[in-house]
């Protein structure tokens, strides 16, 4: 490689290592008629106008299902890493990756429907994969994903504001809170899409639903 290549290549990381890094995991199976995706599209498309250089890596867990944790991969994760044999180093190859996704990000979004009072099997395995002691969680327990804001776009069936008499089983929003807090996280927004049924329902339009709602990027474009 000559001098000048290698400059290029310098400068590419350079421009990668400045670039505001936005992961989103999508969790609904419904494709355009689902609301949390609807909401994804409306925040990405303010997103995108404030970071026009900014880079969006998505999971999608709907297109891309991820297997549950298992015996064999627990053994991997407590056996410490120089003691994994190659077959554990497979095992947790997945997990790895998930796990640097976040870790790379500036921002994390979680787009989820909610499935009786809780969050999908298929959010759950990620949530799995990506607590990992030593990674994303300290062995004293501390959270080690700091500097990052996560916005938790979600659609229910329920509404369960200030007076519902409901708010008590909205599970999903207070679990996902709690681990990502668990995880590091202090900057956590979430913009509750309830009532979602309406829309399956007929009596409100999609357009109008998400339109309704407050899905605004309430931080500071990162230089």
């Amino acid at each position: 490689m000559t001098e000048s290549s290698i400059f290029v290549v310098m400068l590419h990381q350079e421009k990668e290592r400045s670039m505001t890094r936005l992961l989103v995991v999508e969790t609904s199976p419904r494709g355009n008629a689902s609301v949390s995706r609807n909401m994804t599209r409306r925040y990405l498309a303010e997103w995108r106008a404030l970071n026009p250089n900014g880079k969006i890596i998505t999971r999608d867990l709907a297109k891309e299902a991820l297997p549950h944790v298992t015996m064999p991969w627990l053994a991997a994760y407590f056996t410490p890493p120089d003691a994994q044999t190659a077959e554990m180093k497979a095992q947790l190859e997945l997990s790895d990756t998930l796990v640097r996704e976040l870790l790379e990000c500036d921002e994390l979004i979680i787009a989820t429907p909610v499935y009786n009072y809780n969050i999908p099997a298929a959010l759950k395995a990620w949530i799995d994969h990506i607590v990992r002691k030593g990674l994303t969680l300290g062995f004293d327990g501390s959270g080690l994903v700091t500097g990052k804001k996560a916005t938790l776009l979600i659609a229910s069936g329920g509404e369960y504001g200030e007076n519902s008499p409901i708010r008590d089983r909205d599970i999903a929003t207070q679990y996902l809170r709690m681990i990502l807090k668990v995880l590091g996280f202090v900057d956590i927004t979430v913009v509750a899409g309830g009532g979602a049924k309406n829309v399956d329902l007929g009596e409100i339009s999609m357009e109008d639903f998400v339109g309704k709602l407050d899905i605004k990027l309430k931080y500071k474009v990162l230089a």
